[in-house]
């Protein structure tokens, strides 16, 4: 494990580390999972997958039907390579447009925030569902990032937030319902003020391995989303919608 898995790992509660950077748990992927009727056979495709560390979770827990999609070919490698006998698939790609269909679920985790264009995003997902099929995705609800939130958050052109009444309507004008929503603001706040913790004491370990720049960028990062999400400048939260 490197010196930043390790840091990451330090900051969950026991088992609830799924083994890739973000803020969700493994229980709270789980619960997305369930509300998006995981289960045996159903195809899933999983964008922006990274390691893949909550898909394997899925694929191994559920029996599902896996694919996942990321632009970088180092992350697919390792999320093969950490798949082992587990039945899932990678493809690079970026995104979008997406993967043809029809597929039963798409995940889209801790990620829609880099898109700027959310219209586009989600009338692929919707093209690629299969009628009453689910989206299954995080979103960083708020006000888009004033210009000197901007000019504080390293690849601020990655920071898209979204309120929820124009997320709902993107979502209806693609022909998909919200059918369930959860709310993890205060438990991704201890997380981020958590992985911000174990970031800065563990911070000469995690330069000498991605660099001093990327992680001092990192540090900010979180120091940015910890007080965000603990003032309620954004808010985080799961859910799913259905395809019409």
């Amino acid at each position: 494990m490197t010196a930043l898995e390790r840091a990451q790992a330090a900051a969950y509660p026991a088992g609830e580390y799924v083994g890739q950077q973000g803020f969700m748990r493994a229980g709270e992927i789980r619960t997305l999972a369930h509300q998006a009727r995981v289960g045996p056979g159903v195809s899933v495709l999983d964008l922006c997958c990274g390691v893949a560390g909550p898909g394997r979770m899925i694929t191994a827990e559920s029996g599902c039907q896996y694919l996942g999609v990321d632009h970088s070919a180092s992350a697919l490698a390792t999320a093969q390579e950490r798949a082992g006998n587990l039945p899932c698939r990678f493809g690079q790609a970026h995104l979008p447009p997406l993967p043809d269909g029809p597929f039963e679920v798409v995940f889209l985790l801790e990620t829609m925030l880099a898109f700027a264009d959310k219209e586009a995003l989600v009338g692929e997902v919707a093209r690629v569902l299969e009628r009453g099929g689910r989206f299954a995705f995080t979103v960083e609800e708020g006000r888009p990032l004033t210009g000197q939130e901007r000019a504080r958050m390293p690849a601020a052109d990655t920071v898209w937030p979204i309120e929820l009444a124009e997320l709902t309507g993107v979502l209806r004008e693609a022909g998909l319902t919200a059918i369930w929503r959860q709310e993890h603001s205060s438990a991704h706040h201890a997380i981020a003020t958590e992985l911000l913790r174990c970031y800065r004491a563990d911070s000469p370990q995690i330069a000498g391995q991605i660099g001093v720049q990327a992680t001092a960028d990192l540090i900010t990062a979180h120091r940015l989303w910890s007080e965000w999400l603990g003032s309620g400048r954004v808010r985080k939260f799961a859910m799913v919608a259905e395809k019409q």
